[in-house]
């Protein structure tokens, strides 16, 4: 029993300190290695952000955003809750990571890591 979701074109803004992090990190990956973008449930707003690399998707459902060299890739059913997000990079005393900020979340967690 399949669920309908809805589908939107994803887009997707990198910040230079974002596009730098994601340089380094993908530098040791295979050729064909995508920087995946998705939505867990989870966090303390409800919904958390993953960031991971790996090999491409090669089943259907899937958008690919090019990006300097590096390919980003987002699942259909997570479409409408990233599009328009942007990834940025931050350093802080506490240790650097990646911040999503999406202007579809109704609220977010100070860490940039969850959402709601």
């Amino acid at each position: 029993m399949s669920e309908d979701i809805e589908v939107v074109p994803v887009t997707i803004d990198v910040t230079d300190d974002a596009m730098t992090a994601m340089a380094g990190a993908m530098g040791g990956a295979e050729d064909g290695d995508v920087l995946v973008v998705s939505v867990l449930g989870g966090g303390c707003s409800g919904f958390m952000y993953d960031l991971q690399i790996q090999s491409r998707p090669d089943d259907d459902g899937w958008q690919f955003i090019s990006c300097d060299g590096i390919t980003i890739a987002v699942h259909d059913k997570d479409s409408k809750q990233l599009s328009g997000i942007t990834l940025d990079f931050v350093n802080s005393l506490m240790g650097g990571g990646f911040k999503v900020i999406n202007p579809n979340a109704q609220k977010a967690c100070s860490c940039g890591k969850s959402f709601r």
